[in-house]
């Protein structure tokens, strides 16, 4: 083969500081434009680290449904338990002490 090809297709997690939620559907743009619009939103960031997981295609459709459903699925399970379980299923070892900020 002449040439190399790649296709990598990742589900990147990340949440705001300390999970508040400052976020709206209608607040989808960068940080720095969002601080200016309230000053309650004055003190938003997100949190330092993130994750990131691969994925296959054959699981992209269910990832995707999974990401523009989270807000309905967060209402049952809590953002650091979905997180761990994210850790724990490929058996990525983390000390939960540097999980959250």
């Amino acid at each position: 083969m002449s040439q190399s090809l790649a296709k990598n297709l990742i589900h990147l997690v990340f949440s705001t500081k300390h999970r508040q939620p400052f976020l709206s559907d209608a607040k989808k743009s960068s940080s720095k434009w969002l601080k200016t619009q309230s000053p309650g939103l004055s003190s938003f960031s997100w949190q330092g680290g993130f994750g990131a997981f691969s994925v296959s295609e054959s699981n992209a459709p269910a990832v995707r449904q999974y990401i523009a459903n989270q807000a309905e699925h967060h209402k049952k399970v809590c953002f650091q338990d979905e997180f761990k379980s994210f850790l724990t299923k490929p058996g990525i070892e983390f000390d939960e002490r540097y999980l959250w900020d």
